[in-house]
């Protein structure tokens, strides 16, 4: 294994001190105290599937069936972070990033999902964590980032049952029990949405289901249930001072044109599209629309469901990407219009990846406005690129360079005009196994040859570590 920790500078252009350009970092730059991280996952980059007593997930069992991934590999080895972790805490040490968002799989913890927990599970953990702050890095703790437990797939369904959403709770307090007292923040689950759609919905994630909409419904149900329930679970039984809240890919709405009606109809829409999870997590109901969408298909609940649900969080993590929708005002019941895409409309390397960056100022700003949050944390963005190396190793990807200079000038915009957002997380710290993507898809500042596992910066990451140092982007 090799690891190379100082961000690349440019193969074709390198200024003397003597020559050194003046500071041209746009605007006045973010709040100070704003928190620079980045961002990963425990089955993307962990490994080391069958070690120390985990079990399976539903990615697991999903990844090796034959054409469900991409490039048909699987992340049994993935970054071998779980063996790697202290070069890996180097690589944001190197960037200057304060902090670091990761999940911790459910089944090294509980591996058959409930019952006795797995010791060495929680170990790897604790080594983390003690790695991070011995290096000047907080860490953000994700309790679910779509690793289910098999068993539980197995034995109730998975999120087609309540008894997953308890199991859940009753998980996320006890890591919460052992890891609070230098875990200070968790986000409960990863974009309830696609876990929901994509997985239960579109057989396109793990388990691999097309469900029919009442039984879905009532799968979106059960997640926004699992959220509640352990909210309350890292209330009881974590340390003071603990904060939680959710990341969530909302659907983003943006005005096509910000004039008051259309700021407004997009306001109106994004409460509406977001009405099963986000809407229901801060007001505690369902929208009359919603309901009424779903008609006969909706989920069946009750009151204390909602209460639940809709439990007192601390923030709000959104994962932002790209905008879903452009809206305009429209005079009917409705309020808005969704104005569709053109095929001209340009992306990123992933088709679906919208280049978009005002999304990065109406996602915060509407939910600071809608439902007066007070904390916010960007807990996802960034962009697959090409990344092909050069003859000498190097990868210049101004293309993520162009994409993260033009989303984060949108959330100076945001900062400078108040809307409370604390901290961003760059997805990804190096390039990992993007689901059914397989490794195709490449999202890091470090790019990872998977056979030697070694990590090398991007000049992505010498453009991130300056935006850092200088609390601006640049």
């Amino acid at each position: 294994m090799g690891i190379s920790t100082k961000p690349a500078e440019s193969s074709q252009t390198g200024a003397s001190k003597e020559n050194k350009l003046p500071d041209r970092s746009l605007a006045a730059g973010f709040p100070s105290g704003f928190l620079w991280g980045t961002a990963a996952s425990a089955y993307q980059i962990e490994g080391a599937v069958n070690e120390d007593g985990r079990g399976p997930s539903i990615w697991d069992r999903y990844a090796h069936i034959p054409g469900k991934i991409a490039d048909r590999s699987n992340a049994d080895v993935a970054n071998d972070s779980y063996h790697l972790y202290k070069d890996d805490v180097q690589l944001m040490k190197a960037l200057g990033a304060k902090a670091y968002r990761f999940s911790i799989a459910w089944p090294r913890v509980f591996p058959e999902g409930t019952g006795t927990p797995n010791p060495k599970g929680l170990d790897f953990y604790n080594r983390l964590l003690d790695e991070l702050l011995a290096n000047g890095i907080e860490p953000f703790a994700t309790m679910y980032h779509w690793d289910l437990p098999q068993t539980l797939q197995d034995r109730v369904g998975g999120w087609m049952s309540r008894d997953t959403a308890t199991a859940f709770g009753e998980y996320a307090g006890y890591v919460a029990a052992r890891l609070s007292d230098r875990v200070k923040h968790f986000f409960t689950i990863n974009e309830c949405s696609r876990l929901v759609d994509l997985g239960y919905g579109a057989e396109v994630d793990a388990p691999g289901l097309t469900l029919a909409q009442p039984a879905l419904n009532q799968v979106r149900h059960h997640v926004a249930l699992g959220h509640g329930l352990a909210v309350q679970a890292i209330r009881a039984h974590g340390r003071a001072g603990t904060k939680v809240g959710p990341a969530e890919n909302i659907v983003i709405c943006v005005p096509a044109i910000e004039t008051p009606a259309n700021i407004r109809a997009a306001e109106i829409a994004t409460r509406e599209l977001n009405a099963g999870y986000l809407t229901v997590m801060l007001e505690g109901k369902y929208t009359d629309a919603f309901l009424a969408y779903a008609g006969k298909d909706a989920p069946k609940y009750t009151a204390e469901d909602l209460a639940v649900i809709s439990s007192p969080i601390d923030f709000v993590g959104l994962n932002v990407y790209m905008p879903h929708h452009y809206v305009v005002a429209a005079d009917d019941a409705h309020g808005f219009a969704l104005t569709p895409f053109p095929a001209s409309f340009p992306h990123m390397e992933s088709s679906w990846l919208k280049i978009g960056p005002e999304a990065m100022y109406w996602a915060p700003r509407h939910v600071a406005k809608l439902w007066d949050v007070k904390s916010i944390y960007i807990t996802e963005n960034g962009t697959s690129a090409t990344d092909q190396p050069a003859a000498d190793g190097h990868v210049d990807d101004v293309d993520r360079i162009m994409y993260l200079r033009n989303y984060l000038t949108q959330l100076q915009r945001a900062t400078s005009e108040g809307v409370p957002v604390l901290g961003y997380f760059l997805w990804s710290l190096m390039d990992n196994f993007e689901w059914s993507d397989g490794f195709e898809k490449r999202f890091g500042l470090y790019r990872v040859d998977f056979k030697t596992q070694r990590r090398t910066p991007k000049l992505s990451a010498s453009f991130y570590r300056e935006t850092i140092a200088r609390n601006a982007v640049v």
